[in-house]
């Protein structure tokens, strides 16, 4: 039977530097039971026989939030064989008041010492062999990002749980009846001090601070007028890593993040036409055809495309925080955030939301407080997607021909966040009245992360994608693939005598009879017919699949004729620009690149005439593009709502919410519109 070895420590330690050192990718993320807090166990990499066990980061045992409940539950009653208490060594004073309390538990205990090379940096010395004789407990000085140490970190614990040491009791509180706990505090706080002056040798004399380099950094990064430009352009170089098709404003250079995306599309495409060949070539039946590639293939695409702008994404991220620049950017936002009830940390996934749902949800995992992470997964729903552009983009062009169209779009991204701070408040002041965001933050030294730690959180975040969302993302479109391609016909023979396969176009299929029935729901909102109802479902797949949809079945107005007289006046390095080989064009290509490279780009001001007769008014026009914004997102983004909620209660709640707000404003643009227009 393993052994359990818990790894504890303070948040910013280093303790998950340490944790990824010593298990390598010999490690799985779960849940503790009942909280939505990471659980993560390893295997020591060098000796199967010991299983280590990442308790969550906390300042201290007291009980009150659910990291510090967790971590004070299993170290008293699951007693592990040996507690691993990671201290960052810069600050040794604030980290000893944890290993204070772990060593009181009587559990046996090794101290690690982290960042013993920035302790040198600042010319102090530790004296690791004082702390042992003074604690009674194994103290090792190490380096977690060099690996520096560990070896002996680890041969102490062995030699720990072999001769089962256990923490000698420290003489240090003049109890005197009941004590509180304040007085416990207190009496802690006064030994610790007299420990370190006894075991720290500092670089400067009594009163004199020596400013560090981080604190010159500071005086910048967290300047109160300097702070918020430096982390603009921060982000912008992330984003534009991430999901720029002309990478430092160079045309033409992709981002590292859309070069790896255009790959993976690339190689994916090519399987999915292999697929194609053969099933073509076994003689597939039409419906085995459809399944395998509008469906399941699809599905898969869905989940693949996303996961290269993930990963970069999140490499980039994992360097930032692992550098401590993300826990200034916290700080500086948090007197911000704090007026509706959430913590700064929440800022860094809803400002990714703008660019895609998916990572920006995965993102609040990084969030201390329950709350704000369940706040902050709904709230990135709301914002405007890259995906969501698209509709936009051809409304306006559609529907503001003699308007400003800028100052529309500008509209829709200002109603986002305001109705993100409306929310917030509301289910503040509902579901958690009373419940204040804590904001306990450190603000560690900056340190060069490595690699090695950088791809680990990267590829964890991936995969955990890959196995909890992905699931979603295929069901979810294979279900809709079933109702956009079936209707009853399809099983009573119909289909198959007319048209020699029981498959149906769009307009006539079940996910037609559902738009049909749910319309009149819409009439309120100014689009009450069947037609727009569809295209906010298959928007759900992708977003901008609500401009390829509208395309489809308003078929009478982009027609083989409508598409032949459309294209006829461009040039042929126009019609390349566009996309067609060679610029030559091509009716086969003609509707994919016209729906893909024009309506989307809002390129044809007269396209889609019928679609002005369903949405015949400016305020309904709004109303479809602001119900789009702030409805359920891709299936995609539920997944990654799923993954983060834990449950499907949870989720079900945050899309019920989600789809009464966008109804709701939807609703007040319709009925406020008619009187502006």
């Amino acid at each position: 039977m393993p052994t359990t070895i818990a790894l504890a420590g303070n948040p910013n330690s280093g303790k998950t530097t340490v944790f990824n050192a010593l298990t390598g990718s010999r490690q799985h993320v779960g849940n503790w039971p009942g909280v939505t807090v990471d659980k993560k166990e390893g295997v020591y990499r060098k000796d199967a026989r010991y299983t280590i066990l990442d308790l969550p980061g906390t300042y201290s045992l007291s009980p009150y939030s659910a990291e510090e409940i967790i971590t004070r539950t299993f170290i008293v009653e699951e007693k592990p064989a040996c507690v691993i208490d990671v201290l960052d060594g810069t600050s040794l004073e604030r980290n000893l008041y944890l290993a204070l309390q772990i060593m009181e538990t009587g559990v046996p205990t090794v101290l690690a010492i982290n960042m013993m090379d920035e302790v040198r940096l600042k010319g102090d010395a530790i004296d690791c062999k004082r702390l042992e004789a003074e604690l009674g407990v194994a103290v090792i000085p190490i380096e977690a990002r060099t690996g520096k140490g560990l070896d002996q970190l680890m041969q102490a614990v062995m030699d720990t749980i072999e001769t089962k040491r256990y923490p000698k009791p420290l003489d240090i509180y003049r109890l005197n009846g009941t004590v509180d706990e304040d007085t416990l505090a207190d009496q802690r706080y006064t030994y610790i001090t007299s420990l370190v002056e006894r075991a720290v040798l500092r670089s400067t004399s009594s009163g004199e601070i020596k400013e560090s380099r981080s604190d010159r950094i500071d005086k910048v990064l967290t300047h109160r007028f300097f702070a918020l430009p430096v982390f603009a352009v921060v982000m912008y170089l992330l984003f534009a890593a991430t999901f720029s098709e002309n990478f430092l404003f160079i045309e033409g250079l992709p981002s590292p993040g859309v070069a790896l995306a255009t790959v993976v599309e690339s190689l994916w495409g090519w399987f999915t036409d292999l697929v194609s060949r053969g099933l073509v070539s076994a003689g597939a039946a039409p419906w085995a055809y459809s399944l395998v590639v509008d469906g399941v293939l699809e599905g898969l695409g869905a989940i693949l495309g996303f996961l290269p702008l993930i990963l970069v994404l999140y490499l980039l991220m994992s360097f930032l925080e692992d550098s401590g620049y993300m826990a200034r950017v916290a700080f500086v936002m948090d007197r911000i955030f704090r007026r509706f009830g959430l913590s700064g940390r929440s800022f860094i996934p809803l400002l990714m939301g703008f660019g895609c749902s998916v990572p920006a949800i995965i993102a609040t995992r990084t969030l201390d407080s329950e709350k704000d992470r369940r706040i902050t997964t709904l709230l990135a729903g709301f914002m405007p997607c890259g995906a969501k552009l698209p509709i936009f983009i051809m409304f306006v062009s559609i529907f503001f021909t003699d308007g400003n169209k800028t100052l529309v779009i500008f509209f829709l991204y200002a109603l986002s966040l305001g109705v993100s701070i409306l929310v917030s408040l509301l289910i503040n002041r509902i579901a958690y009245k009373g419940q204040v965001s804590n904001f306990l933050m450190e603000l560690p030294q900056y340190r060069l992360p490595t690699l090695r730690s950088v791809w680990i959180h990267g590829y964890e975040k991936v995969k955990g994608f890959i196995q909890k969302a992905g699931t979603v993302i295929l069901a979810a479109t294979i279900l809709i693939w079933v109702l956009s391609s079936f209707n009853m016909a399809s099983f009573n023979g119909q289909n198959l005598e007319q048209n020699d396969t029981i498959l149906t176009e769009m307009d006539t299929s079940f996910l037609a009879s559902v738009g049909k029935a749910v319309a009149p729901i819409f009439k309120p909102l100014g689009f009450g017919e069947w037609r727009p109802a569809v295209g906010i479902a298959t928007g759900w797949i992708a977003k901008e699949m609500v401009v390829v949809t509208l395309a489809q079945l308003y078929s009478e107005d982009v027609n083989e004729e409508y598409l032949t007289q459309y294209f006829a006046g461009m040039s042929e390095d126009e019609l390349s620009g566009l996309g067609f080989p060679e610029g030559m064009y091509s009716a086969d290509e003609a509707f994919d690149i016209y729906t893909e490279s024009v309506l989307m780009e809002g390129g044809d001001e007269g396209g889609l005439r019928t679609l002005r007769q369903d949405i015949h008014t400016k305020q309904a026009a709004l109303a479809y593009m602001a119900f789009n914004l702030l409805c359920m997102p891709c299936f995609a983004a539920v997944g990654a709502m799923k993954r983060e909620l834990k449950t499907v209660r949870r989720t079900a709640g945050a899309v019920g919410i989600q789809m009464l707000t966008a109804y709701l404003v939807a609703l007040l643009i319709n009925v406020i519109g008619s009187l502006v227009w």
